[in-house]
């Protein structure tokens, strides 16, 4: 029976495995469009954070959450966790514009 139970949870923990490995590449998948995003509000001066957005996002995810039985705290939790990373590579995006601007300023004349 033993043998048994240690068959089982290795394949659980299996199943585990591949959605850790699922979700990293998810997020890798959804970082890539985020530094997009953060690129294009560099580019057009907008602010890294959109607070009404955000909130819509949550609350989107929350119901979702409700609807797939998992707990819409810890969603919400997981979520803002996820927006503050992208907002802080947001704001290096429009920093790092901003740096461009200026260096280019800096050649522009007589260069």
């Amino acid at each position: 029976m033993e043998e048994e139970a240690a068959a089982e949870l290795r394949r659980l923990r299996d199943s585990i495995d591949n959605m850790d490995a699922a979700l990293v590449h998810l997020l890798a998948e959804r970082f890539k469009i985020t530094q997009q995003v953060g690129d294009l509000k560099a580019r057009h001066g907008l602010p890294p954070a959109d607070p009404e957005r955000e909130a819509q996002q949550i609350s989107r995810l929350r119901a979702l959450a409700a609807d797939a039985r998992l707990d819409p705290e810890f969603a919400e939790k997981f979520l803002t966790f996820v927006v503050a990373e992208v907002v802080r590579h947001h704001e290096a995006a429009l920093r790092d514009s901003a740096e461009s601007s200026i260096h280019i300023g800096r050649r522009g004349v007589g260069q």
